[in-house]
């Protein structure tokens, strides 16, 4: 057997090196002593995630190509979500080194599950091989089903990880069907093979079947309808950090094994399954969130509009350029990362101890307790509308233009008239921010500096890509081409 060259596992150094940080956090935490402090490990995580967004690029970008016999893929798609992922990471980890001291949360085990479930939501990304994006969808899914109870003396955290665990354990059956049933028609589980077997002729009714089947385990992470049930309670119990990473880090890489999947082997029967779950999602979502008063509810129905919004980008292909909806696609994923990860960072310093303020009662009078905190979450909430200037107006631009080129009027109206919904219930939140009484007196506590770090970077991407969008958007182009090479 032929030796793997040194070359491939330059191109899953990133996984490597967060693998390597999150065993030495691992090990770590029970070699000090009882009574010391753990913020170092937080520091060592941190500096994990930040090397792996470096070596994403240097070398990666100079070291482009197939690697392990052709299972993965290190392209220019890959490295967009790789740094991606790497610094939504980087963002929750920021969020997370007071927090965790506020909610009296153990900080080795924390850490180490973040930093291997961005391995496996990395992987997804690369992998072209149906096996290996189910380990590695399996890898990212037991991190998430775990860190989602880590408030443990809390019953909703313990109830929103059994219900995030079981449901999300039928979902993965479904994928893991359908990848059998794909194997049964094929003979083959590589991507690449497959899309050449169905591009000779006509696929049979068990390959139809394999795509509705594998679709179910996919819409289970991005939370689209009519698989969102999970989304409220789950987001509700889990700790906020982790609801940022949740929303986004796992959503980015199901998208990018939707689009590594669908576009090249030009899947069949998918159109209408996206097209439903497109509109379900928008319309279900955006009115769940009308009707909430809690915050991070509210927030997780708004994640499964969003969900929607992007799905819509995935239709437009069909009938008009490809490159145009899986650039708009990329792009939108970035944007929504930005403003949803700084929203959450906010919810989380003000949540206090136990997660108690997450009602839109306490952010009454916010405006006034603290100007800085309502300035940044009215701009993330104005970018989750779509408002000019902001990350939010060019994503939703991009993936409506990309469905109207291919004469997708219908689910363009349906979106836009759930955009103008969905203003309600955010402007909502600014009215209660801005034009109602406080009901407490207590002062808002001071940012740390490492979650002022994480908001204001956060800030700055969503205004950044809502200004001068065209350098994400070109390198989302240029994912684009490498995908449908």
């Amino acid at each position: 057997m032929n030796p793997i060259p040194s070359s491939d596992y330059l191109r899953i150094l990133p996984e490597l090196v967060l693998t390597v940080f999150g065993i030495v956090v691992m090990m770590a935490d029970p070699l000090l002593a009882r009574g010391a402090s753990r913020k170092p490990l937080g520091i060592v995580a941190l500096l994990g995630t930040l090397l792996a967004a470096v070596t994403s690029v240097f070398p990666g970008a100079s070291n482009q190509g197939t690697a392990f016999f052709g299972m993965v893929d290190y392209d220019a798609f890959a490295i967009f979500f790789h740094v991606l992922i790497a610094l939504i990471a980087t963002l929750v980890i920021l969020a997370s080194y007071e927090y965790l001291d506020v909610q009296h949360i153990r900080k080795g085990e924390y850490y180490g599950l973040i930093l291997f479930g961005a391995v496996g939501m990395m992987l997804m990304t690369s992998a072209t091989e149906l096996v290996l994006i189910f380990i590695a969808l399996e890898i990212s899914s037991i991190s998430t089903y775990i860190l989602a109870g880590f408030r443990r003396r809390v019953a909703t955290s313990s109830e929103s990880s059994l219900k995030y665990f079981l449901l999300g354990s039928f979902a993965t059956a479904f994928f893991l069907y359908g990848i059998a049933l794909i194997f049964g028609t094929t003979g083959s589980t590589s991507v690449p093979e497959i899309a050449q077997q169905l591009a000779t002729g006509r696929a049979p009714l068990l390959v139809f079947t394999a795509v509705a089947l594998m679709f179910v385990g996919i819409g289970f992470k991005l939370a689209a309808a009519p698989f969102h049930i999970w989304t409220p309670d789950v987001y509700e119990g889990a700790p906020a950090p982790i609801v940022a990473l949740m929303s986004t880090g796992p959503k980015a890489a199901a998208f990018a094994v939707l689009l590594r999947v669908l576009f090249p082997t030009h899947a069949p029967g998918w159109f209408w399954m996206v097209w439903v779950s497109a509109a379900l999602s928008m319309t279900l979502g955006n009115i769940g969130a009308l009707l909430q008063n809690n915050l991070k509810r509210l927030l997780a129905y708004s994640s499964i509009a969003h969900a929607g919004y992007l799905l819509v980008a995935f239709l437009g292909p069909v009938h008009a350029d490809p490159q145009l909806g899986i650039s708009a696609a990329i792009f939108y994923t970035a944007s929504y990362a930005a403003m949803n990860v700084g929203a959450f960072c906010i919810v989380s310093h003000l949540a206090g101890a136990g997660e108690g303020r997450v009602s839109l009662d306490d952010y009454a009078g916010l405006g006034r307790r603290s100007p800085w905190l309502a300035a940044m979450l009215s701009l993330f909430l104005l970018s989750l509308i779509g408002i000019p200037a902001t990350a939010g107006f060019f994503a939703k631009f991009y993936v409506f233009n990309s469905a109207l080129k291919a004469n997708l009027v219908g689910i363009t109206v349906i979106g836009l008239v759930n955009s103008a919904i969905a203003s309600y219930y955010y402007l909502r939140v600014m009215v209660y921010m801005y034009m109602r009484e406080p009901l407490e007196t207590e002062p808002v506590p001071a940012v740390p500096p490492s979650m002022y770090a994480a908001i204001v970077f956060s800030a700055m991407v969503t205004l950044y890509l809502g200004l001068l969008p065209q350098g994400v958007l070109g390198y989302a182009v240029e994912g684009a081409q490498k995908l449908l090479r």
